[in-house]
């Protein structure tokens, strides 16, 4: 079996300021995915999200948890090649901010894959507390 990068670039598109995930834990591909996304105090939000009280805006957490379930799909080998863009979130909850120096644990477990999009529940954890989880809806395009 060929080992799989850990790279979240050889896998999606993104790149900085816009890639949210630092590194891979783990991936098991067309099912599920996991990684960090270590939030320094210098990211370009910080200063205006919110001046004197620096915090990781919950829309960017989400793009993070659905770039790691990106990872989980494009990694089967029938979706490569693919470019899934957000279809929906469902059920989102925020319970707690993520401030600087932390790292979220963000993992993705879908629920549906088929040749048109599909739907995965992820969740992003700052050491064992939830910081936040939503069900991703996504579409295929065509990358």
């Amino acid at each position: 079996m060929t080992e799989l990068s850990m790279n979240p670039a050889d896998w999606i598109p993104h790149r900085a300021p816009f890639l949210l995930i630092d590194r891979l834990l783990s991936i098991e591909p067309g099912v599920a995915a996991t990684g960090e996304w270590t939030l320094t105090g210098d990211e370009w939000f910080f200063p205006g999200h919110f001046p004197g009280r620096p915090t990781t805006p919950g829309v960017l957490m989400l793009e993070s948890m659905a770039q790691v379930g990106a990872v989980a799909v494009l990694a089967d080998e029938r979706y490569r090649g693919r470019l899934p863009l957000f279809g929906g979130v469902e059920k989102a909850r925020f319970r707690r901010q993520v401030l600087p120096g932390e790292t979220l644990t963000v993992s993705c477990v879908m629920s549906r894959v088929s040749a048109r999009g599909g739907k995965g529940h992820a969740s992003a954890h700052v050491g064992s507390q939830l910081a936040v989880e939503a069900d991703i809806l996504f579409i295929f395009a065509d990358a």
